[in-house]
């Protein structure tokens, strides 16, 4: 896809306007996104202070000027572009991705073989955003996966740079996913085990959800740094929370009422899913609050159990996927949910107490913080001004978050 027959001259919202979008149809989207930072901050959604927020995004994204994005698909199945270009159900989402990206990516660009090729090199040469979809096979010299007669890795090197900041999205660019699980033939490993001298934004998921992917890029735009990232390097303001900790079906945990078999009446009342395979109480993600195809509908909203597919080697980890989750650890009713559920009035009245002063403590257990500042300068792919001084990015490990065991 080129940008010469969309972005004409002057900043986005001029764009946007020649084009027949009105300013209330930004705003709209503007204000989608600001909801979506606001999961991380429960306090900023309450007062709905993200409206101030939305209007901070339209001004800061709508004088953008023509930025270079580079997108790459390396060993992957193009599931997480498909999440992408589907965030959203208007055109104005897709408008907008169109006039910020994307001077290459070979998924949905026209150009083709040694075009393409060219439009890669060129845009290399520049000041740029590498978003990265995919892992990258280190075997065998990286034959597994081969560009334009070069490995994965090789073009993932190239592109990298002169990349201000680097996103790797989804769970292939994060943590090798499926084709690294046992015994990882290819050697498939995640972009920030190759690129270490720059920050890395993992934005996990399999595939992630559309929105934490166009708002993880709207952040870049608005801020021009990258977000506080957790421990993983995935932006706090997504993954800082369990999806057992806002499941809707999480009262029916505390009740000790448990779907036992697909077709049983549990089932058909929606209770919770844990005893046929449910990672939500060891998976860090918006997916109940956010929610896919425009907040329509999410797995465990259709019946079927998280996966964890957020989380590093889920694949390994978690399989079999309809098994019951290992080893959750925890002290009140979580740790007697099922016997709550068959009738101990007393220690049901008891947990509650308990529960509360638990879930209080720990609704979003510390993964630990990494704070992301620029390396080099973000903002060199919207022309701005180089800053005089590098930073480095900063790692902060803590203990694996506590979890919960049933007795």
């Amino acid at each position: 896809m080129s940008l010469g027959s969309l972005w004409k001259s002057g900043n986005l919202r001029e764009n946007l306007k020649a084009r027949g979008f009105a300013r209330r149809d930004f705003l709209k989207m503007c204000g989608a996104l600001a909801s979506v930072y606001a999961v991380g901050s429960p306090a900023l959604a309450a007062t709905g202070g993200f409206e101030a927020q939305a209007a901070d995004i339209e001004e800061k994204i709508g004088n953008i000027t023509k930025p270079n994005v580079v997108w790459l698909q390396l060993q992957e199945c193009t599931g997480c572009m498909e999440s992408v270009l589907r965030s959203g159900g208007t055109t104005i989402e897709e408008m907008v991705l169109k006039l910020l990206s994307v001077n290459y990516n070979e998924l949905v660009m026209a150009a083709a073989g040694h075009a393409a090729d060219k439009a890669m090199e060129e845009v290399n040469k520049e000041d740029h955003i590498l978003v990265v979809n995919g892992s990258v096979p280190v075997k065998e010299n990286g034959v597994y996966c081969m560009i334009g007669g070069k490995t994965a890795e090789q073009v993932l090197r190239d592109a990298a740079k002169n990349a201000s900041v680097i996103l790797a999205v989804g769970a292939c660019a994060v943590y090798g996913s499926v084709q690294a699980a046992r015994p990882n033939p290819t050697g498939a490993v995640g972009v920030d085990e190759i690129i270490t001298d720059k920050p890395v934004i993992n934005v996990s998921g399999c595939p992630p959800i559309g929105d934490v992917i166009t708002a993880t890029i709207a952040y870049l735009l608005t801020h021009g740094k990258a977000p506080e990232v957790d421990a993983e390097g995935r932006p706090l303001f997504a993954y800082d929370q369990r999806i057992h900790d806002s499941c809707p079906r999480r009262a029916h945990y505390d009740a000790g009422q448990f779907v036992r078999t697909f077709d049983d009446a549990g089932a058909r009342n929606g209770w919770c899913l844990y005893k046929v395979g449910c990672k939500g109480p060891s998976t860090f993600s918006p997916c109940p609050i956010i929610q896919w195809n425009l907040r329509s509908g999410w797995p465990i909203g259709q019946g079927h159990p998280c996966i964890g597919c957020t989380e590093k080697d889920f694949f390994d980890r978690f399989t079999p996927f309809y098994d019951v989750l290992p080893d959750v650890r925890g002290v009140g009713i979580e740790a007697s949910a099922e016997k709550v559920g068959w009738g101990l009035l007393g220690a049901a009245a008891a947990g509650v107490a308990v529960h509360g002063a638990v879930t209080l403590g720990r609704t979003i257990p510390v993964r630990g913080k990494r704070h992301e500042d620029e390396s080099g300068n973000l903002l060199a792919a919207f022309g701005d001004e180089v800053p005089t001084q590098a930073h480095q990015s900063q790692a902060a490990e803590s203990a694996e978050p506590t979890q919960d065991k049933e007795q």
